[in-house]
């Protein structure tokens, strides 16, 4: 028996207040066909038929939903980047906008690394989520599915408050110390509006990862898309209308965060036609919840983290070792928005993963667990060799987008080499990141962490260094290493991936032996 803590009366007042206030908003909300029939206490939405069906027409439906709606928020970090570089300011002002140009993106990649350590953190405990819950649903446990659902949000918004009073309070000595140069006072605007603005970060990310976690893709669809589309439209009014340069890419991204998570409250805790249910009321924080999630979502968020951290590494390597200063960093944050483009579909591919494994995983099914993942990295590696071909091709089409911005055209044939270079990760990308998936989705979290910093922590840098000083490659040195360093991590997350199923599968074997004797 596990012991229970009392909750904070702070989320009780919340909750009354949500519960207590409704506003009816379904004329502009989509609504959701929910099946009201239980069988041992399972509530049958259309996502958790899905989860437990066939598991390649699973994957296929919950991927998706979810690679749309990344590519839909890829498409904004473009357009974010692309207003910031200053393409398309004569339609809005004839005023000159202070930072709008290379210092403007460089400052905005300066702060990514700390936004990324925000999506690692709250996507990690996501991930947690997602897992436990898929495993609750394929073990017919309802109450626990619920309770991992009221455990992920509260601590989410815990972990969010101390992330932004932390990282506002120090932004300013932090790049300092990373040698932000002339664009220190642009990163630090930007950065203390994002940090300030993170709890909508966090709380985005737990809520659709519990939606992802019963299958309910589409509304997470719905959710990202408006969130990027109204952040596309508030992006050259606050830039640009408003005057506000840089700090106004800010304010569009916060505020149309936290319009998302207005709509995702409304379908969690007001709607009520979603698998779990909240009943915060008489909350009570749970040990073995509590290490249900971070067993997987720890590893998950130190594996984000580590991501962060190797941006931040390669920015360092860039301004002291490459001594290229922050132009470097504003050829490797538009050559990186390329990279996430690139394999966004992975990444859509991997929400799925976790799901279905994880649900299969739960009911003991390790042949469809097995099926699912094959299915997911023959499916990954057939659209990142295609989408390899076409940005190696439009590579200078991409490049002359991004570079029409004051100080950016002279950076034109570095950012091309940048990108015609990662494309030769993108097809090995896809057996790393589902193997990590489905090691997440199975309660293996660690052995995807592991498999992980080796590519990040050890690797990258490794290699990075050694490519750009000691065989003199220079700048380029560092973009091979980034590719180099890829394609061995995923060598090895998947061979250890497949050997850990073929453990499931003799651990099967063996218990059905002895069940036979008994």
């Amino acid at each position: 028996m596990s012991k229970s803590v009392p909750c904070i009366n702070y989320f009780n007042v919340i909750f009354y207040i949500f519960q207590n206030h409704k506003i009816k908003i379904d004329l502009i909300i989509p609504n959701f066909v929910i099946n009201k029939s239980f069988s041992n206490g399972q509530q049958e939405t259309k996502g958790v038929k899905t989860l437990l069906g066939d598991p390649k027409k699973a994957i296929i439906k919950l991927a998706i939903p979810m690679i749309i709606a990344m590519s839909v928020q890829t498409i904004y970090n473009f357009v974010d980047t692309l207003f910031i570089s200053g393409i398309g300011q004569e339609l809005f002002t004839d005023s000159k906008i202070s930072g709008i140009g290379d210092l403007g993106v460089a400052a905005i990649g300066l702060i990514f690394p700390f936004f990324m350590m925000a999506i690692a953190i709250s996507t990690g405990i996501g991930v947690g989520a997602s897992s436990a819950i898929s495993r609750r649903i394929g073990a017919n446990d309802k109450k626990g599915a619920d309770n991992v659902a009221e455990h992920s949000i509260i601590l989410a918004l815990i972990i969010a408050l101390f992330f932004s009073i932390i990282l506002f309070i120090f932004s300013e000595p932090l790049l300092k110390l990373i040698g932000a140069g002339e664009a220190l006072p642009y990163a630090v605007s930007y950065g203390r509006i994002i940090f300030a603005g993170s709890i909508t970060i966090f709380f985005i990310n737990i809520a659709t990862a519990i939606l992802r976690g019963e299958g309910d893709v589409k509304r997470v669809m719905y959710a990202i898309i408006f969130g990027a589309t109204l952040n596309i439209v508030l992006d050259p009014i606050f830039i640009y209308t408003l005057k506000l340069g840089v700090p106004g890419a800010a304010y569009a991204t916060i505020l149309s965060m936290l319009c998302s998570s207005f709509i995702l409250v409304y379908w969690l805790l007001f709607k009520k036609d979603t698998y779990v249910d909240f009943k915060l009321k008489n909350f009570k924080f749970k040990k073995d919840i509590i290490f249900d999630i971070f067993k997987v979502g720890l590893p998950a968020s130190i594996q984000q983290l580590s991501m962060s951290f190797t941006m931040l590494v390669i920015n360092v390597i860039i301004i002291h070792v490459a001594l290229v200063g922050v132009l470097g960093i504003s050829i490797y944050t538009i050559g990186w928005r390329v990279v996430m483009v690139a394999i966004l579909p992975l990444l859509g591919l991997a929400t799925a993963i976790v799901s279905v494994t994880g649900a299969a995983f739960g009911a003991k099914e390790y042949k469809k667990l097995n099926t699912a993942f094959l299915f997911s990295i023959k499916f990954g590696l057939s659209i990142e060799i295609i989408i390899a071909v076409i940005f190696f091709v439009i590579a200078p089409s991409v490049t002359l987008i991004f570079t029409t911005g004051e100080g950016l055209p002279k950076l034109r044939s570095d950012i091309e080499l940048f990108i015609k270079i990662s494309c030769l990760f993108y097809p090995g990308a896809a057996f790393g990141i589902a193997s990590s998936a489905m090691f997440q989705g199975t309660g293996k979290g660690l052995y995807s962490l592991i498999a992980t910093l080796l590519r990040t922590i050890i690797l990258t840098p490794i290699f990075a260094v050694l490519l750009c000083c000691v065989f003199s490659f220079g700048l380029s040195g560092v973009w091979w290493g980034l590719v180099v360093a890829n394609l061995i991590g995923s060598i090895v997350s998947f061979t250890w991936a497949k050997l850990y199923i073929r453990g499931l599968f003799i651990k099967e074997k063996n218990v059905n032996y002895f069940t036979k004797l008994v």
